[in-house]
Parts: structure tokens; sequence; C-alpha cells
């Protein structure tokens, strides 16, 4: 979220700094996978919003020389009711440009689907996929070399009073200012942030490595995805989908269990993931949870043998009744805040929006 307002900004010719309390970036975006969704988001601004997001993404991606290392979305049905559902999105505004697969078109598209149980798919051409550890390092250097956005790392912002900042390396005046808190809730503004009653999403990824080397194609989701994203799970033909899983895969269900597969460089696999939600999570990673995911991924790919080489938690801030807020403490001061897992989808569209906000889009 931070730079994507730093790259708003500085195409509206403003002088940029980016102040960050860590030496490089590790909030969620990072930890997640480098998946920028636009099929199956929320309709209305969400969807909007990631459609616009990810053809920011395909121009920096471009300018910043951050590989692209797949295009587009399966997602995979295992029951009829899951193909009803792919058959109502497809009827939907969201579904332009997507279609309809066979099991066997979809295996043609993505030939590591399992031979049986895989009925039906969906496929969607508008997603794209970065490696995040990497991407938004070089997305950030990319602004400093082209852009001229000045970064202060290390540094805590510990007052916001716009046009004056302290922090812990000395004051910064700034015309404007947008505080992007991430998760944390009991800093800047916490007054401000709790009127919202935000909570925090934790949950568990993993790195997968097959023995045999495969080429994935494009990410891949399957049943539960569609019980999930609430551009699917919204419509009413979800119900006895949902209906279904709860019966049948209810460890699943209550964990908030669906399934992302993409693929790295180096052919290996991130996959996820769950989600448990509080004020406070533990920092600890259960093997159970994460069984939980490997047997979903193993009823959609057939991979042989694999093994797991990392694994790792991820949180973000989520909220009951809302997936974005921004709030304005002053005419010249935003509170920018995604509750929801779609920062890294959404996060360009949304700067664009506070900052034609903050100065007008044909300021100078």
């Amino acid at each position: 979220m931070g730079l994507a307002h730093a790259l708003a900004a500085a195409r509206l010719g403003k002088r940029v700094v980016v102040i960050e309390r860590d030496a490089f970036a590790t909030g969620a975006s990072i930890r997640n996978f480098g998946f920028v969704t636009v099929t199956g988001q929320a309709a209305g601004d969400c969807w909007t919003l990631a459609r616009r997001s990810r053809d920011v993404w395909s121009e920096v991606a471009a300018a910043a020389r951050i590989p692209v290392l797949h295009e587009g979305l399966i997602v995979t049905a295992r029951h009829p009711e899951a193909e009803a559902v792919i058959d109502a999105f497809l009827n939907t505004e969201m579904g332009a440009e997507c279609e309809r697969l066979t099991a066997e078109a979809a295996r043609t598209r993505c030939p590591s689907l399992r031979a049986e149980g895989v009925t039906a798919a969906l496929y969607s051409p508008h997603e794209l996929r970065v490696e995040s550890k990497t991407a938004l390092p070089a997305l950030a250097r990319w602004l400093a070399e082209v852009h001229g956005v000045a970064f202060r790392w290390s540094t805590l912002v510990t007052a916001v009073h716009t046009p004056v900042l302290a922090t812990t390396a000395g004051r910064i005046e700034a015309e404007t200012v947008v505080v992007c808190p991430g998760d944390g809730f009991q800093g800047l503004f916490a007054d401000r942030i709790a009127a919202y009653a935000p909570t925090r999403c934790k949950l568990q990824m993993m790195r997968v490595v097959p023995e045999h080397p495969i080429s994935l194609g494009s990410a891949v989701m399957s049943d539960h995805g569609l019980a999930r994203y609430q551009g699917y799970a919204d419509l009413p033909e979800s119900g006895p989908l949902k209906a279904r899983l709860d019966r049948e895969e209810p460890a699943k269900r209550n964990n908030g269990v669906h399934l992302i597969v993409v693929q790295s460089a180096d052919g290996s696999l991130v996959v996820g993931d769950t989600h448990e939600y509080g004020e406070t999570l533990d920092p600890f990673i259960s093997e159970t949870l994460n069984d939980l995911v490997l047997h979903e991924l193993d009823a959609v790919l057939d991979l042989g043998t694999r093994r797991v080489s990392e694994t790792w938690i991820g949180t973000y801030a989520s909220a009951d009744d809302r997936w974005r807020f921004t709030d304005a403490p002053d005419g010249a001061t935003r509170v920018v805040m995604v509750t929801a897992g779609c920062g890294a989808s959404t996060a360009f569209g949304i700067a664009e929006e506070t900052i034609d906000d903050l100065f007008g889009r044909n300021a100078g």
C-alpha cells in the first residue's frame, strides 16, 4: 500500500518520501502469494480496483524489470455444485473474458491436474504472478531510481501533525501524509482506526517442491475458493456448494482452508492457505492445518513425490463489514487500510483514489 501511494503521488510530479520502520519490507504482501487476483474479488469497487491494479502491475513489472512468472487462473470443480457456481459467475459482469473448461481442456492448460476428480474448471486470463519477496524490493528500487522517491528505512514515525511528522530520525515536513499501517492498530491514529473495529487474520503458507519438474502454467484454485472468494461465494448458487463442503469437509471449512497454488522461477510452488481471526494471534505453525492444505493440494494436482521446503505465517487486517477504509483526520492526512487479503491486488487502484482525492487528478 505504501509503495502504491508513492507511485501515484510521484506520477503527479510530487516529491515523495517513504518512511518505513523496518530495514526492508516484511509485511503481508511479502508473505503472501505474489498473486494479483481479479477474478473472484467481491463485486463492486473491490473487483473494479483489482482490474485497475492488475493493469498498473503490468506496467510497473515491465518498467521495473520484475518478472511476471505466469498469468491466468484455473479454478477447478470436483462437485456439480461447484460447476453451478462457475456457470452463475460466467453470467455476471465479472465473468467477461473468462470461460468454462471441460476437464480435458483444463488438463491441456495445466497437465498436472489430476485425471480423476476434476470435472470442469473456470479459466480467467486476468491474473498475474510475481515473486513477492523480490518484486517489492525491486519496486522500491525502481521508485527511487526512476521517480526520485526517497526512502527512510529503519525509521519509526512517532506522531503526525501534518505538515510535521516526528520520527526517530528527526522531524520531516510534508504537504500531505498518507499512513498505511498494515495490521498495526495501536500506533498512529489508533483511536480513529478503532472506530472501524478491525481485527487480524493469520494464515499459513508453504513452499512445496515436486520431485519431478512440472509447469503449472497459471495459478490454480479449487472448490473451496468458490465457496470463499466473495465474487463467487456471494452468488445465490454458492449455497449448495457451501452446504456440501460444510457437511463433507468441516475441518477445512472451519479453518478457512482454500487452495491457491502459484509457481516460482525455480519450479517450486507457493501453496496456501488457512485463516484464523483474533485481536492477537499466536506465532506458531500448526502441522495439522498445513496437512489440511496439502490434502486439498493433492486432491487437485498430481505432483508425485513432493516435499515442503518452507512454511511461514502471514497476518493482515480484517473486518466483518468492510474490505477497506480510508480515514481523513484532516484535509491533508489520510489513513488507508485494507481489511481483507487483497491488498497487493487492489493497492494501486486504491492509491490512485487517495492521491486524486488529496491533490486532484490534474494537479502538478
